[in-house]
């Protein structure tokens, strides 16, 4: 799962040429869900970047504490939860890396997981809008996960999917067929992510140091002899 992200400042205008940022993108060392994040969209044409609750919260939610923070890709057409949003509001989160926790017989080791060369992730996801007035609305969001690649396999079971830039058009477009959407929601390739252990002190999301960050061991990725 996808519990916690690493967003530091990112150049997402050179990334993404034409980009259009409404607000100053959210960054942290250490982000949980339920708290807002920027995300990318399709609105009029262009792609836009604006904030959203992270936690979808569709309008019948009751409880704000059964709002997903993820979705199971294999779940997205079936489920009433995800299905409409899944059709025609999908989005991206731009990252510098997700947090995961790999079990161990005494306590649990945090790693980060990144792409090799340190560049940013485009997460795949969905968001939908509660209106409270004709006129004021919230806008929420949650990651897509989908399972792990072998390499990391051994450190969590699933990761939110990543969006190369080549395809950030045909994800975001609402006309994309689902066919093709499903075809983007795989695990990432071997050679593109990679992981390494960071500090306990991660656990807790009221610590914000850059710290949290570091590599406290070498990174786990895929080497040449393996391909």
């Amino acid at each position: 799962m996808a519990g916690r992200l690493y967003i530091p400042p990112l150049d997402l205008e050179r990334l993404l040429p034409g980009l259009i940022v409404d607000d100053a993108p959210i960054t942290g060392v250490n982000l949980a869900p339920r708290r807002p994040l920027s995300m990318i969209r399709h609105e009029a044409g262009r792609l836009r970047m604006c904030h959203a609750f992270w936690g979808l919260t569709p309008p019948w939610l009751e409880v704000l504490d059964r709002a997903p923070h993820c979705a199971r890709a294999e779940s997205l057409a079936s489920r009433p939860m995800f299905r409409e949003a899944f059709a025609a509001r999908r989005c991206l989160v731009p990252a510098g890396g997700v947090y995961v926790w790999k079990s161990q017989p005494r306590a649990k080791q945090p790693f980060l997981v990144t792409r090799v060369d340190r560049g940013p992730l485009l997460l795949a996801g969905l968001w939908c809008r509660f209106h409270t007035t004709l006129t004021r609305y919230h806008d929420s969001l949650a990651l897509i996960t989908v399972p792990t690649n072998d390499l990391l396999a051994p450190l969590t079971d699933r990761l939110p999917a990543t969006i190369p830039v080549a395809s950030v058009e045909r994800w975001l477009a609402p006309s994309t067929p689902t066919a093709d959407l499903n075809d983007l929601l795989t695990p990432a390739h071997g050679e593109l992510l990679g992981a390494f252990p960071v500090s306990r002190r991660v656990n807790d999301p009221n610590h914000q140091e850059a710290a949290c960050a570091y590599p406290t061991g070498p990174m786990l990725r895929r080497t040449a002899a393996k391909e």
